[in-house]
Parts: structure tokens; sequence; C-alpha cells
């Protein structure tokens, strides 16, 4: 290979491939001088070849650039940057470190990689994680486009990458456990289960060890790269495999008609607080990458409450973050993004909220991401909390009221009816707008961030000793109710009880106004066994276990008929919020025990509703009942010849508790029992 050095272009930012060799472009404001590494191998402790880049030669404004001909995708690369170290200034230049490039498209040397070592002064050559360059366009896409599903249409089925089938019931050969080509094995489950949305917990690169030691950084939220597909998902060890494994999962679920979704954390690194690893960003420009505490700049604010924030809206922070996502989408095909921690994009370059951010007009604005799918999680550590008023009307929103006010109701405390409601019809009180559909909430019961719903049934405390915290960690607030004992249990009654429990949360969920989301294996009761703050536990306790299909056929099957119902009615597919009263357009009408006389008191812990769509003609008439004993509602008259037919009946054993609508029984009384506990949904036919 030529080692002829040419001086280079200022764009594009990272290492662009051309067919004469590779450009290679960073941003750095404030350091004094720059060295380029290659490497032989990614465990190499000493760079091949060292290329000192000349400030007169090799650098256009900010930006530091150099031409290598002859160079080829596969180059395993680095850079050391000098400058000022003083921390009380917001300076931390340390030469000493490998640094990755920030626009890295992929990353090597995970299994040698230190975060200790990255911590400490010195040389951390060995141990450091270095970078690759990748040609985006080598890749045959064969033609592949985004699925583009409206809202309406969707059902998102957050998972985590490789807790999803590294358990050793998942029937994968042991390379394909836990990897982009081990999920693609499992689209037919997928697309059985009727979900049309994978959501995946975090798989830019990232720092497993930052977690409790010997713990691992299961959950992901510890950025390392924001380019490159994690590398531990991949059954490829080659320098390249992770990106070309990535696409070929993408490609599969496209193939399938699913969307891929990623979960992004724009808001922090894995770079920590100021005892925290030199890892990239700290090492090449530390006060423009993150919100320095104004009275001393060598501390980190920390709205993200893990450490550091990173200045979303200030120069070359805010550009990656938004030439990120044009990759994910124009070179790697995904479909959309949730974003942890959405309202940091809220804060200024010194943290204060603001209106109107930059950020969030640049990303609602930008037409590589108009058909993308943006999902904020509105809320951030510091306080800021945003449900209903997240960025104007392009971002959809994590309902987190949505899912309280429904674990309330359905745990059977006081005074939710009134809120029982709302969420039942989009959250109009949250999303006043009339312009907004109402599939902007994010409606769900579950997340990875808390209890699984079969530990919300299970468990009235958290149970976090696992993760080395003396269970101080994970949230204490979890509107969960164990059911009469805590954990598992022998007792038949409670076991009918907590089943009967799921059944109510799913049927509520999917009866709802709304985009609903589940989580990765509640649909067979995985359980933590009551940890809700399972970030660090990559064992399996956080796993699925697949035997769980056979054991929980019974909430498995309920979950494919609540999903198959309400994806095969207009009513559920509707853009508009419902009305009061209708001709043509689709309304609803409150009822309590009597027709047309909800109970919104204190102590009513049930609600009756009816769904019409008069163009389509469907009628749904729908009970839900959190009482303890057993009620009895009055029923809509049909025209003659009609009758209510029982689609759910969650207080009544399987299979009666779900019909398929062609086989589902009449109802031919005037009234309906509905048991202790349940929830009933009819169709008029």
């Amino acid at each position: 290979m030529s080692m002829n050095v040419l001086a280079g272009m200022s764009y594009p930012l990272g290492a662009t491939v051309y067919p004469n060799g590779v450009n290679f472009c960073l941003f750095s404001k404030t350091c004094e001088s720059l060295e380029l590494l290659l490497f032989d191998t990614p465990d190499a402790a000493q760079p091949s070849k060292v290329i000192p880049l000349d400030p007169n030669v090799n650098r256009t404004f900010y930006y530091w650039h150099v031409f290598i001909p002859g160079m080829k995708a596969g180059q395993i690369y680095g850079y050391r940057a000098d400058g000022l170290h003083l921390p009380e200034a917001g300076y931390r230049f340390d030469p000493d470190k490998i640094l990755l490039d920030p626009y890295t498209k992929a990353v090597v040397n995970d299994e040698n990689y230190s975060r200790g070592a990255a911590s400490q002064p010195g040389n951390n050559c060995a141990e450091a994680f270095k970078s690759v360059v990748v040609d985006p366009k080598a890749y045959d896409w064969e033609g592949d486009l985004p699925l583009r599903i409206p809202y309406s249409e969707t059902i998102i089925y957050e998972l985590h990458v490789g807790g999803f089938t590294r358990h050793p019931s998942s029937g994968l050969p042991a390379n394909k456990r836990g990897t982009y080509a081990g999920l693609v094995e499992k689209i037919p489950y997928l697309k059985d289960l009727g979900i049309t949305a994978v959501e995946l917990m975090p798989i830019h690169q990232f720092d497993e060890q930052d977690a409790v030691l010997p713990l691992k950084n299961y959950w992901g939220y510890s950025t390392v790269a924001f380019f490159a597909p994690h590398r531990a998902y991949s059954s490829r060890r080659d320098p390249l495999g992770p990106v070309e494994e990535f696409k070929d999962m993408v490609k599969a679920f496209h193939k399938a008609g699913l969307e891929v979704i990623l979960d992004v954390v724009f808001n922090h690194t894995a770079e920590g607080n100021h005892n925290g690893p030199t890892l990239c960003f700290r090492g090449l420009d530390n006060a423009l990458y993150y919100i320095l505490e104004e009275e001393d700049e060598q501390y980190y604010s920390n709205y993200s409450g893990c450490g550091n924030t990173v200045k979303a809206n200030y120069e070359i922070a805010g550009q990656l973050i938004v030439d990120s996502l044009r990759y994910w989408v124009s070179e790697m095909h995904v479909d959309g993004f949730r974003f942890d921690l959405a309202s940091i994009f809220s804060r200024d370059k010194n943290g204060y909220p603001i209106d109107d951010a930059p950020i969030l007009w640049i990303i609602k604005s930008d037409p590589v991401l108009a058909g993308t799918k943006l999902i904020a999680e509105a809320w951030d550590a510091g306080g800021l909390y945003e449900v209903g008023s997240f960025a104007g009307d392009r971002f959809t929103e994590w309902n987190g009221q949505y899912r309280d006010d429904i674990r309330s109701f359905v745990k059977s405390d006081p005074g939710k009816v009134q809120q029982l409601a709302a969420r039942i019809m989009g959250s109009p009180d949250i999303y006043p707008k009339t312009d907004r559909e109402p599939h902007c909430s994010i409606n769900f019961i579950t997340c990875h961030d808390g209890f699984t719903i079969n530990d919300l049934v299970s468990y009235n405390d958290k149970h976090n000793e696992a993760n080395g915290e003396k269970n101080r960690d994970g949230c204490n607030y979890n509107v969960s109710w164990n059911c009469g004992e805590e954990g598992l249990t022998d007792n038949p009654a409670i076991e009918a009880l907590r089943l009967q429990q799921i059944k109510n949360f799913m049927t509520i969920l999917f009866v709802s106004q709304g985009t609903p989301m589940i989580l990765m294996g509640d649909e067979v009761r995985r359980t933590q066994s009551g940890n809700n703050n399972a970030y660090c536990q990559d064992n399996e306790l956080s796993w699925f276990d697949w035997s769980d299909i056979g054991k929980q056929a019974d909430i498995l099957r309920f979950m494919k008929g609540i999903i198959r119902f309400t994806q095969e009615r207009h009513m559920f597919r509707i853009n508009t919020i419902l009305q009061a009263e209708g001709q043509h357009l689709p309304y609803i009408t409150w009822h309590g025990l009597h027709l047309d006389q909800p109970n919104w008191e204190e102590d009513s812990r049930y609600l009756a509703f009816s769904l019409r769509h008069p163009d389509t003609g469907e009628y749904l008439h729908i009970m839900l009942s959190s009482h303890w004993e057993p009620l009895v509602f009055e029923l809509p008259p049909l025209r003659s010849g009609q009758y209510w037919h029982r689609i759910v009946d969650t207080g009544l054993s399987a299979p009666h508790d779900l019909y398929d609508v062609k086989m589902a029984p009449p109802v031919k009384a005037l009234r309906y029992r509905v048991n202790p506990r349940s929830s009933v949904v009819l169709m008029a036919k």
C-alpha cells in the first residue's frame, strides 16, 4: 500500500473511501497537534504507521484532514490529540490515549478493551477501542426500501438484540446466539405474534464495562460510537462484519414487512463524569461536546443521570447527532428512532431549558428523516418533563402517564376512572391540539426500564440486590400489586389472578387509541425475579427463555388473538381523536352499570364504553372492571337480527377468554355479568 500522504479535504467528516484511497477528516477546535495512527491488528500495542498532521497543510478552519492513496476499507486506525490539560478550564487533552474517530462506522478490539486503562494515566494502545475504515456503498441492498408503515397500523415490540436469542433454549448455534443474525432467525416468531416493528435497545457501539464490576452494562445506554453497530452483537469477527450483518438483518426484516427502530442515546456518552475514561470526545474537544458546570468546568453537568450531558444544541455535537441519524437512515436503512431522555435536546449549551431548540428543528425539518418514525422519551434525569409538549407535531412520545394510569386502574386504586377514559381516547388531555393524531401517544404498560408485566403482578417491591447497589437503584414507584403473595407462588388462586390481570393489561392496551408497544417476553410472562433495573444483568435473569413459549401457551395465544382482533378493526386504525357522538365519524359513548351513565366518582372502579365506526359498520361494547366483586352491566340494544358476540372476557378461563370473530358466541341477554377484575369486549354482528 502506498503511503504517499496528501493534504486531504475538510469534508465529509470521518473516513471516506474513494476509488484511489481514503480521506480522513476530524473536527477539533482546541487541539494543538493531531496524529493519525494506523494499525495492522485490532489488539496492536503499537501503531504500524504514525502520520502527524501539519496544521499548515492538513487543517482547514478547525477541520483536520489527510488523504492516503491506495488505502481501502478494513483499515484499522485511531487518533492521538495533544493540547492543554486544564480540567478546571474544560481542557482534557491526553496524548497517551488512543481516540476513536467520532464518525467511525465500525469499532474493533472490544475483546481487549479496558475501561480502567482508558481512565488512568498512561498509554492504553493495546487495550483501546480502535476505528475501522468502512465503505457503506459496497453493500448490495437488492432494492430495499423503507416500509413507512403508518402509526395507525404500527405495533412496536421493544427487544434487546443480545437477550432475545442468547438463551440456550433459543435453538440457535452458539455463534448466532445474541446476534443480529440470530434475530433474523426469529423473524417468523415475531410475524406470528403480530407486531409490525421492532424497537431495538441501543445497538450503537457501547461500553459493556460501564457497570459495577464484575457485572456488565447489558442494556447498552453507554454509547461509545454513534455510527457503529455494536460488535458483540455480530456473529462475524472480521472488522467489517458487524456493519454487513446489521444490514443483512434490516434487509431481512423489511422483506418480512417489519420495521426496525433504533433506541438512540444522544443525551450522554460512555465517558461518564470527571473520573471517567478518555475514549473519544473528551480527548478531542471536551468543552464542545459536553455541558460543563459553570462554576467549575472540571465537572460535568449531569442531566442524564449517567455522569455527563451532551451539548446537543451547540456546534459540532449537534451536527454529529444529525449526521448520525442521516447515516442510519440513508446507509443502514433503519425506519426510525426512539430518543432516550429526549428532553436533554431542549437544553441550551449551559443546560438551561429553552423553547424551539435548534437541534429539534433541524431533526424535524431534515428531508432525509422525513419518512422516519421519531419517538421521544420526553423527559430527562434533571427534572425536565415534556410529555404532551415535546417539539410540535413531528415527534410521537412515550406516554408515561398512560403506563401509570392503566397500572393504577387495574390495580384497583380509587379515583382513576376519568384518567382511564382519557388514556383510552388517546390522551386528549395530554395532547390537546386538535390536529394531533391519537397515535402520537406511544402507549405501553411495561418497557425495559422497570418491571416486566409478569413481575408487575407478582411483586409489590423491587428486588435489585443482584445489581450490587444494595437495592438502592431502580425506581421505587412501580404501581404494582403482587395479588396476595410476593414473588413465586404455588397458590393456584393467586396464579390465576395474576394471569387474569396480565390479560386485563393487554386488553386495555390494545383497545386504546394510540400506538401500542409491548416489551420483549411479556407475551410469555418473562420474569426478572422482581428486578426493575436489570441494566447490568447479562444472564438468564434478563434473557428471553424460549421454553416459556410452551409453558405459557395460554397467555401467548391471548396476546396473538387480541393483536389480530384489533389490527383487523378499522376502529383502531383511525387518524382522528374519537368524537363524543357522530353521524359519519367514528365515535365513543361512555357508560357505567347503566347505559349513558358513567360513574366518574372517586370510589368507582369500572367503566364501559361503546365504539362505533359508521362507515364500516363496526360496533363494539367494552366493559372494564377492577372491582373485587362481580358487576352487572346493561348492554346497548341492537337492531333486529343482530346480537352481541363475546370476543374477550378475561374473567373466564382459556379458551373461553378470547374467541376469533367467526367463532365468538352470541350474548342474547340485555345485561352482562362481569366477573371481578375483568375486561370484556363484545362485538355486534
